[in-house]
């Protein structure tokens, strides 16, 4: 398959996640007597990586998050000229997703902004939770994310495992970070909510990345490469 079809790919696999997964946050979450709460928001993550990657799993891998990318790359599943491609499509496409959430969500004559669904540490944490203990949470979590991801290619039955892990980590990870695992979904929020999430992004895409390259690593060692 060429890079523009699986670059595309990314882009739309992306979108989704950002869309259904975000906007569930922002739209669903807290819904007057009928809102979907954490498990609610956790499910739909992990919703949109199943049903996309069905869809175009069979053309791009089904990254649609820049640390998954960087942990294949570092585990020799995919080349480094794929790298750049993928993020950029995947960035964008998250982007684009918040641009379309925030024009339905503004539809709301009772929206207020806030965050975005956005990630952070500190003050911006939803729990209050200092750097140290989002930075475990952070690292941790895409360690296992992606080990699984590499795991699940190797053995079969991908996008069910992939989807319900990412569930299982937003379910941790939501009261901590707001759960991030992910830096374009971090990029696309921030970006809208404001100079103090801009501010803390390179923490939700150091601490991501640094995860997953470990990952791939290990993964490198333990899993065999699929056909």
């Amino acid at each position: 398959m060429n890079l523009g079809k699986r670059a595309v790919a990314e882009f739309l696999g992306t979108f989704w996640l950002t869309f259904g997964g975000c906007g569930s946050a922002v739209i669903a979450a807290a819904y007057p007597q009928f809102g979907i709460g954490f498990l609610g928001v956790a499910l739909a993550f992990g919703l949109t990586v199943v049903t996309m990657a069905y869809a175009v799993g069979h053309i791009s891998g089904a990254h649609f998050n820049p640390a998954i990318t960087i942990g294949l790359w570092a585990g020799n599943r995919v080349p480094f000229s794929d790298v750049i491609p993928y993020i950029v499509f995947q960035v964008t496409g998250a982007i684009a997703a918040a641009a379309v959430l925030k024009i339905v969500a503004e539809g709301d004559p009772g929206f207020v902004l806030g965050g975005f669904a956005s990630n952070g540490y500190g003050d911006l944490s939803p729990g209050q939770y200092n750097l140290l203990s989002c930075a475990i949470i952070e690292t941790l979590l895409t360690f296992f994310f992606v080990l699984v991801v590499l795991g699940a290619t190797s053995a079969g039955f991908a996008p069910l495992a992939i989807g319900l892990t990412l569930t299982l980590v937003l379910l941790i990870a939501i009261p901590v970070t707001n759960g991030s695992v992910n830096p374009a979904r971090s990029t696309r929020p921030a970006i809208f909510a404001g100079k103090a999430y801009v501010d803390q992004l390179w923490f939700f895409w150091l601490a991501p990345v640094s995860g997953a390259v470990v990952a791939g690593i290990v993964g490198r060692a333990l899993f065999r490469k699929p056909e």
